[in-house]
């Protein structure tokens, strides 16, 4: 879609949700100005399920960009992370085929939300050196260092450094970037020939109007060789790269901030401690120390690996998960990325497949929310949650504005973003009632935890903020309220 285009579908949204606001609303930014900054990882969605998604929930609610699986070839299995050992780079995968991929990029695209996508190109397969050729999901052959057409043994790493050519030691760089994770077949990614490949397959994921790609186990390559491998994209084409910051490794997030953007996984492991123990009052300054600055992060409260070692809050801890979410729609800092993925109790466990292995399309409750409960294989559908559609639009309505009017108590806090939007976050097992001062223009307001505005009118409460900026309310135990100058009925 062209800038255009993007910004016709932009002030056809933005209209649609203030058709019935004041003529006047005050300061913040008009509709016509509002561009969408939030994304949203559906992990293991099908391509169907996504174009779906797009127009049911994800265009409406403002989300910016989807975020899928990977969508090349890959092994055969039932676990969640095959999807992750390429075998080849043609487009057919258990989530679709080329067809269907190309289809739910244009379907997303006419609604306002661009398609991101995961990019494997660190390694291959994992599969033991000794063991016969194999056969991937499109029906390549395989073995661990031999892929018919694409790559053969001269085209790996075998670093030497340890018994089996895996990572042992993550406080040596050579053997973080040049040995092999957890026996995958390590790229050498140095190399000319390797590097056209690779940019060949992205290139072609881009022919396709994806715009954006997740470059998984960037932590496992050199930056340069990054930068190098992407270097001939379009330039409009958002590089995020996945760099896991822990302390004492010499590999660090900063070093990748030249070759795109990074995810700073610091940030949703804080929040753990703000929300579970701690002091939530620490969260004005998150951020500010031992963390990229807020352009360059990729921020998010659990992605498909942390919810499974452990590392942030998932959707198990319930409300104190979706205020962590709010959290995230509601601060100044990073790129925010909502996570949607599924129930499990087997950390390995995969999507529900049909007969013949291929990922059946997800389906959420009529009324999804954190209360729901969910068997294994359930889709957990955050994305549709009523207060985290709500957070988006207040995200996208605060865009730019500063952190203001700040106020804190023992086990809550509040601030504004500039006069655009005000929240509330109490974490006590108790309610919450004040009065706090903002600098929004006087007049009626949706409290947007509750659900978006729909055809004029607020989802839930309705707040009355006077002539002089103040306002007084009740928050419910661990809960939230947001106003934003564009939920005003």
């Amino acid at each position: 879609m062209g800038s255009q285009a993007r910004a016709a579908v932009a002030l056809v949204l933005a209209a649609g949700l203030t058709a019935a606001c004041t003529a006047d609303p005050g300061p913040g930014p008009a509709p016509e100005q509002v561009e969408r900054h939030v994304g949203v990882q559906l992990f293991q969605w099908t391509w169907d399920a996504i174009a779906d998604e797009c127009e049911r929930v994800l265009g409406p609610a403002g989300f910016g960009w989807v975020m899928t699986s990977p969508p090349q070839e890959h092994i055969l299995g039932e676990a969640w992370w095959t999807a992750y050992q390429p075998v080849s780079y043609q487009l057919e995968s258990r989530l679709g085929t080329r067809e269907e991929l190309a289809d739910m990029v244009r379907r997303c695209d006419a609604v306002g939300v661009e398609v991101y996508t995961d990019a494997v190109v660190n390694h291959m397969t994992g599969a033991p050196d000794d063991a016969p050729i194999a056969t991937g999901w499109a029906g390549s052959s395989y073995s661990h260092y031999e892929y018919p057409g694409i790559w053969t043994e001269s085209d790996f790493h075998h670093c030497g450094r340890t018994a089996d050519d895996d990572i042992v030691d993550y406080r040596d760089s050579f053997q973080v970037r040049d040995c092999e994770l957890v026996n995958l077949a390590d790229l050498a990614t140095e190399d000319d020939h390797v590097r056209e490949q690779l940019a060949a397959y992205l290139a072609d994921l881009v022919s396709l109007g994806v715009t954006g790609l997740r470059i998984d186990a960037a932590k496992h390559m050199p930056p340069e060789d990054i930068a190098a491998i992407t270097a001939e994209l379009p330039e409009e084409v958002v590089i995020l790269q996945e760099v896991i910051r822990a302390a004492g490794e010499p590999v660090t997030p900063e070093q990748y901030v030249d070759a795109g953007l990074v995810y700073e996984f610091a940030w949703g492991e804080n929040i753990v401690g703000m929300l579970e123990g701690g002091s939530i009052r620490g969260f004005q300054e998150l951020g500010s120390v031992g963390m990229l600055e807020g352009g360059q992060a990729v921020t998010f409260v659990d992605n498909h690996d942390t919810e499974r070692n452990g590392r942030t809050l998932d959707a198990t801890e319930g409300a104190t998960y979706l205020l962590a979410n709010v959290l995230l729609l509601a601060g100044d800092y990073g790129t925010p990325v909502v996570y949607s993925g599924y129930a499990f109790s087997d950390r390995d466990a995969g999507p529900a497949l049909d007969d013949a292995g291929a990922v059946l399309d997800a389906t959420c409750p009529a009324e999804p929310d954190v209360d729901v409960e969910r068997a294994d294989g359930d889709w957990v559908c955050t994305h549709a949650w009523p207060a985290v559609t709500g957070m988006v639009g207040f995200h996208n309505a605060t865009a730019g504005q500063p952190m203001t009017s700040w106020w804190q108590d023992v086990r809550a806090i509040a601030f504004g973003r500039g006069d655009a939007g005000f929240v509330v976050v109490n974490k006590a097992d108790e309610p919450l009632s004040a009065t706090w001062t903002t600098t929004l223009p006087a007049g009626s307001y949706c409290d947007v935890i509750t659900g978006p505005m729909v055809d004029g009118e607020c989802s839930g409460p309705v707040v009355e903020v006077a002539d002089d900026g103040t306002f007084s309310a009740e928050v419910p135990p661990v809960s939230a309220l947001a106003l934003h100058v564009l939920a005003r009925p």
